[in-house]
């Protein structure tokens, strides 16, 4: 198993844990910063809503995009990025909400949901603790 599978599968199992643990690097400070938040996993990439685009991670990681992910016991590299195509913005603000918020089909996303800053986190190497 190449560590692309073992990602995606190690990614599948751990999908169901309720937060990560994200760490970026400081933008002055250079430090790591880490934070927990909510997360939805798909495929070999997970995805964070910013509610502020003045977010201090959302700022470390613009600078600087190589970041960390700890999920359990499991730490991943990851390469951050703002979504910009519409369909994966919106299949990971549905999948959070449905997930953190109860929505169902029909109902109207949240203002949160409909407006927070969408990061995806494609992810690379894993290690465990």
């Amino acid at each position: 198993m190449n560590d692309s599978d073992r990602v995606l599968s190690l990614l599948a199992s751990l999908a169901a844990e309720e937060y990560c643990y994200l760490t970026t690097k400081g933008r002055v400070t250079g430090r790591p910063h880490e934070i927990e938040i909510w997360f939805g996993a798909r495929g070999q990439s997970i995805y964070l809503l910013s509610g502020s685009h003045s977010s201090d991670w959302l700022k470390n990681l613009r600078r600087d995009p190589a970041v960390s992910v700890r999920i359990a016991e499991h730490v991943f590299s990851g390469t951050a990025r703002l979504v910009s195509d519409k369909e994966e913005e919106m299949a990971a603000r549905y999948m959070l909400a449905e997930r953190y918020q109860e929505w169902e089909e029909g109902k109207k996303l949240s203002q949160w949901a409909r407006t927070a800053v969408v990061v995806g986190i494609d992810l690379h190497e894993t290690e465990s603790i």
